[in-house]
Formats: structure tokens, sequence, C-alpha cells
């Protein structure tokens, strides 16, 4: 039997373990902590989905997005513009994400977005704060899966159905609330898609919404 010399058979296994996933870690960066995240909750819920043709279920849909949500919720106010940035690297880091070892990611992810692994959830309990939290993140909702709206039809219908019911009843306390100017009231609505973002998954939340408010 031929022998194989020490170096050889290192250079070998190397050679080996090169051609496999490589080990991801989970980036510093906060909007490539979340972009990545988001990537890896699609690819876990894409693995899961029998049918690659079939839409992936709506609760994970949301759960993809509350990544963005999140990273644009780190402060007292929502950043649209870091929202959107999580969205553009996601695209950017899908394909080096997916070909690697993405496994090891979910618990980190769940590690470091705790948010995203909370069901139980109760909405403030002052019922202006309620409303805004809801009307912001249906809203956002609605926005972000609007070209899936036939996807979704029956939930986002829901929650449009409950944005109805919200508006009489806001365009009346917003002002006396938090005065008439628009920077204000912008400023408050900021604040309530943060708080929102930061309260749980966004499934959870929004039945909390519908249940109350619907």
């Amino acid at each position: 039997m031929m022998k194989i010399a020490p170096a050889a058979a290192a250079a070998a296994a190397l050679l080996l373990s090169a051609c496999g996933p490589k080990a991801l870690t989970l980036p510093e960066q906060p909007v490539d902590r979340a972009a990545t995240c988001g990537v890896v909750a699609a690819t876990e819920a894409r693995a899961a989905t029998p049918d690659i043709q079939q839409p992936l279920p709506f609760t994970a849909q949301l759960g993809i997005l509350h990544y963005a949500l999140l990273a644009g919720s780190e402060g007292d106010e929502f950043s649209a513009e870091t929202a959107t940035a999580v969205n553009r690297r996601m695209s950017d880091l899908q394909e080096n994400i997916t070909g690697g070892e993405w496994q090891p990611l979910v618990s980190a992810c769940a590690a470091a977005f705790p948010a995203t692994q909370r069901t139980e959830v109760a909405l403030p309990s002052d019922n202006f704060e309620a409303q805004l939290v809801c009307d912001e993140l249906g809203d956002f909702i609605a926005t972000a899966l609007m070209s899936q709206e036939a996807d979704y039809a029956t939930q986002l219908g829901d929650y449009r159905d409950m944005a109805r019911n919200l508006d009489e009843s806001l365009g009346t306390s917003m002002p006396a609330r938090i005065g008439s100017g628009l920077a204000a009231q912008q400023k408050a609505r900021r604040a309530a898609l943060a708080e929102a973002a930061k309260l749980g998954q966004p499934v959870a939340v929004m039945r909390q919404c519908v249940e109350r408010f619907g």
C-alpha cells in the first residue's frame, strides 16, 4: 500500500476543506449585521417551504422585514435611510451567505436581535400611543409588501381595514396630543415605528393591533 507523506496528507486535507462551504461570522457593522440576518432568515424560510414556487409564509416574510425595521430603529426614531440600506445590502450579501455555512448564524442572529424571537407582546397602555404604533407598523408592512399584494391579500386587507378605523381617531387626537405642526407629527410617527419594532415579532404586534383596533 502506498504511503502518503504527512505534508502531502495535510495539503490534501486543506484542499478538501477548501472545497466545502465556508464558515460565516456575523458582521459588527450594524447595517451589514442586519442585512446578513435578513438573508439568513430568508434562506431558512425558503428551505422550509416545500414548493419553491410558492410565496413564503406571511410570518416568515415579516420576520425578514423585521431586521431592516430593527436596524432603522436603533435610536429613538425610525430611520428610513438605514432600513433602505439594509435592504440593499441583503442583495449584495445573498450569494456569499447562501453559498456558505449559514445555519450557525440562525442562533447568532437570534442573540443579536432578541426582539425577533419575542412572540408575547403588549401594546402601549395609552390608547393614543397604541394607535400610533399600530398605524405606523401597518403602513410600513403594507408599503414593504406592495409588490406582493396578491400573495398576502387577506393579511394586508386586515391591516388596511384597521388603518381606516384609526384614521378618524388619529386625525382628532394627533393635533391634541402632538400639535398641528407637520414636523412634530412626523417625529412622533417615527418614534412610534421605532417602538413598534422593539416590541417583538411584527406579526405578533399586528395581531394585537387588529384585535384592539380592527
